[in-house]
C-alpha cells in the first residue's frame, strides 16, 4: 500500500497503520513543521518528506492506495474566531480536495474539529461522505471530539474502555511540572484563564489537548499531586493520545506538548483503519 498523509505532524497515522497491521510500502508525507519531522524520521525512518502541501503534485507520486490528513483547524474550531474558510491555515483543506482528485486512492480520511454545520456541510459536499463524529473519551482519558470523512465502510463508535486520568498518570514526575504558589494563587483566586484554569478530576478525563500547549503559560491540562498542583507531562499527554512513551522525546517541551495537540488519537484512527484491514482480509488480499 502506498499512502499519502498531508498536514502529517508527527506521523500519527504510521503508528496507527502500524497498529491495524496494514503493511505500508511507500509513506509520503507532506509536513512543514522541522521539530515535527524530526520526530516522525526518528520513528519512522523510511519516511518519504514531500514537504509543502501546495508543492505536491499526484502526478509526481506512484499510485496512491490511501490519502490521509486533518488540515489545520484554527479557522473552523468554535475556541477560534470563527473565520472558517477565509481563514489561511484552514484554506488548506482544499489542497486535501486537490490532491483527493488528483490521486484517486482507493481509501481517504480525513479528519477535522467539531464546527458550524454550514461549514460541515461544504466538507462534507466535496469529500462525498458524511463524517461521524468520535470522541477519543471512549478510548483513553481525555476528550477529544473530532469529525472524520471517510470511505472506509462500516464505521462504528468503539466500545468506551473506561479509562480514567488516574490509568495513565506517571508515578514520579519531575519538580519542574508542579505549579508555583503563586499560580496556584491565581488559579483559585477567578484569574480567568479559560481552560487553564481548571482542574481536571484524576477519576474523569482530561480537557481536550490542543495545540495551545506548546505556547506556554499553562494551557497544559492539571491534576491534583502529592497534595499540591502540577501539569501533566508530556510522557502523559503521549498516553493521552495514546502515542507511544517517549514518542516525541528528542525536541524541546513546548514542541511535544504543541505537536501532540494537534496531533490525533491515534488508537481513534487504528479503530477506523482496522475496518479497511478487515475488507482486504476478506478480499483475500495483502494488509
Amino acid at each position: 500500500m502506498n499512502v499519502l498523509s498531508l498536514f502529517d505532524g508527527m506521523s500519527c497515522g504510521q503508528i496507527a497503520l502500524e497498529r491495524a497491521g496494514i503493511k505500508v510500502d511507500n509513506y509520503f508525507a507532506s509536513e512543514i513543521e522541522k521539530a515535527a519531522i524530526d520526530v516522525t524520521m526518528k520513528n519512522y525512518p523510511n519516511t518519504k518528506q514531500v514537504g509543502d502541501v501546495t508543492k505536491v503534485k499526484g502526478v509526481d507520486l506512484p499510485k496512491i492506495d490511501l490519502l490521509i490528513g486533518g488540515s489545520p483547524c484554527q479557522g473552523f474550531s468554535f475556541a477560534g474566531k470563527g473565520l472558517n474558510f477565509e481563514d489561511e491555515r484552514s484554506k488548506l483543506f482544499f489542497e486535501y480536495v486537490r490532491l483527493l482528485k488528483e490521486c484517486k486512492p482507493k481509501y481517504f480520511l480525513l479528519e477535522n474539529v467539531k464546527m458550524k454545520k454550514q461549514h460541515q456541510d461544504v466538507i462534507t459536499e466535496l469529500l462525498g461522505v458524511e463524517p461521524i463524529m468520535i470522541d477519543s473519551a471512549l478510548i483513553t482519558a481525555g476528550r477529544r471530539e473530532r469529525l472524520y470523512w471517510t470511505n472506509i465502510p462500516n464505521i462504528e463508535q468503539p466500545k468506551d474502555k473506561g479509562v480514567v486520568l488516574n490509568d495513565i498518570l506517571e508515578d514520579e514526575v519531575e519538580k519542574k511540572y508542579y505549579l508555583s504558589e503563586k499560580r496556584i494563587n491565581l488559579i483559585f483566586n477567578g484569574v480567568k484563564y479559560g481552560v487553564t484554569n481548571k482542574i481536571c478530576d484524576r477519576n474523569g478525563k482530561a480537557f481536550t489537548l490542543s495545540a495551545s500547549m506548546g505556547m506556554g503559560g499553562g494551557y497544559e491540562p492539571k491534576i491534583e499531586d502529592k497534595g499540591t498542583y502540577r501539569k501533566v507531562t508530556p510522557i502523559e499527554c503521549e498516553r493521552l493520545q495514546t502515542v507511544p512513551d517517549n514518542y516525541t522525546a528528542g525536541v524541546s517541551n513546548t514542541a511535544r506538548y504543541k505537536m501532540l495537540g494537534n496531533g490525533w488519537t491515534v488508537d481513534v484512527i487504528a479503530h477506523i483503519f482496522n475496518q479497511m484491514a478487515a475488507i482486504a482480509d476478506k478480499e483475500g488480499g495483502e494488509n
